[in-house]
């Protein structure tokens, strides 16, 4: 069975699950359908092949997503990404302080984020960062590769806050 997209099928339709019901509430329906799955392969094959595998997968559809979002904002500026930042924290799913906001620098701290509790909540911590923050680097280099991320901690992994610094490189 070939279980890829065969000759022939046509490309699939834009995705605007983001817009229709928020983030949070799509990577909870994601996880609740992963995480059994990533347990049986885990087994059939080895947790750390397993993690490379999807951690590969993620961030490729990642940096697509990054593409179709710079498309779905009408532009790839560093100003549009930070508007697009409204599908992330919906439903108060990150809590965010603004360190830094220039014309070619963006800068902020999450100091609350839901996505890590949700994970958490639902007794899967360790896949949170590869569901999740394994996406912020790919993402942006999908939405426009000449924006740059640095991140040196997460909640997700244990810190008392994230730190996005995003920086438009000439």
């Amino acid at each position: 069975m070939n279980l890829t997209r065969g000759p022939g099928t046509k490309e699939p339709r834009p995705d605007h699950l983001n817009q229709l019901i928020g983030v949070l509430t799509r990577r909870e329906v994601e996880a609740r359908l992963l995480a059994p799955l990533v347990a049986a392969l885990g087994v059939e094959f080895g947790e750390a092949r397993v993690a490379r595998v999807i951690r590969e997968a993620i961030v490729s559809i990642a940096r697509a997503q990054g593409a179709e979002l710079a498309r779905a904002m009408g532009g790839c500026s560093l100003s549009k990404f930070r508007e697009s930042l409204v599908h992330w924290t919906r439903g108060d799913a990150l809590e965010v302080e603004v360190v830094e906001e220039r014309e070619r620098i963006f800068a902020f701290n999450v100091t609350r984020c839901r996505y890590a509790e949700m994970y958490r909540d639902l007794g899967i911590p360790q896949l949170g960062p590869i569901l999740s923050c394994a996406r912020d680097f790919a993402l942006i280099e999908g939405f426009n590769p000449s924006i740059r991320l640095s991140r040196t901690q997460t909640l997700m992994e244990g810190a008392p806050f994230c730190d996005f610094r995003y920086r438009v490189e000439p």
